[in-house]
């Protein structure tokens, strides 16, 4: 139970799911429910391969192509602020023109990885955390052990939680009503664009401090 606590209560406030739903509904707005819903969905499974790959085979596919957890934090950071500027600059349609929307399979799918999964959902935060933990995993030489199975099991939970938020944010809609819906979508836009700069400083500072 402390390694499953670690897991879920390592990650979530890093994703942040329900800091996230604003962006969410945002990028997603005038679908109908079940569009929304099969991209909660999506989202939710995406979110749980790429975690499951990072911790399994982030430190492999790092050395294999040469690359440190810097780099990803900086050109993660570099998407999570270029998301967040476009957003802000991004302009608010009309209810009835949003209702209008009927998204397609194609552009639900496309859309459901990127942006919405990587990098806002699963971005170089919550990847660099699943990578350590894989560390910490494999460091006595084993591949599969009940930890692993705990990990994996924490990773399914904290995807499930991603899901529930993000399939149960149009309920915040109708609670804050439409302009309260348009504040929190910049405000959101405008800490994720900080949260990307964040990032950039953290990775620079590190790297300027190795040296």
């Amino acid at each position: 139970m402390k390694s499953l606590f670690l897991v879920v209560f390592t990650l979530l406030p890093i994703i942040n799911p329900i800091g996230l739903a604003p962006i969410y509904l945002g990028m997603t707005a005038g679908w109908p429910e079940q569009a929304r819903t099969s991209m909660a969905r999506r989202i939710g499974l995406n979110t749980l391969i790429l975690l499951v790959a990072a911790t399994f085979l982030g430190s492999l596919i790092l050395r294999f192509f040469g690359l440190s957890l810097d780099a990803v934090r900086i050109g993660g950071g570099l998407l999570v602020a270029s998301t967040g500027w476009r957003l802000l600059r991004s302009e608010a349609a009309p209810a009835h023109e949003n209702l209008a929307s009927e998204p397609t399979d194609e552009i639900i799918s496309s859309r459901a990885f990127y942006p919405l999964t990587f990098p806002l959902t699963c971005g170089p935060g919550s990847i660099s955390v699943a990578i350590t933990l894989g560390a910490g995993i494999f460091s006595d030489g084993t591949i599969l052990d009940f930890s692993a199975l705990i990990t994996v099991l924490g990773l399914l939970l904290v995807s499930g939680v991603v899901y529930l938020c993000y399939r149960s944010a149009p309920r915040l809609v109708r609670l804050i009503g439409e302009t309260g819906s348009v504040v929190m979508l910049r405000l959101s836009a405008f800490i994720l664009l900080c949260l990307g700069v964040q990032i950039l400083l953290d990775a620079g500072f590190k790297i300027l401090k190795g040296h």
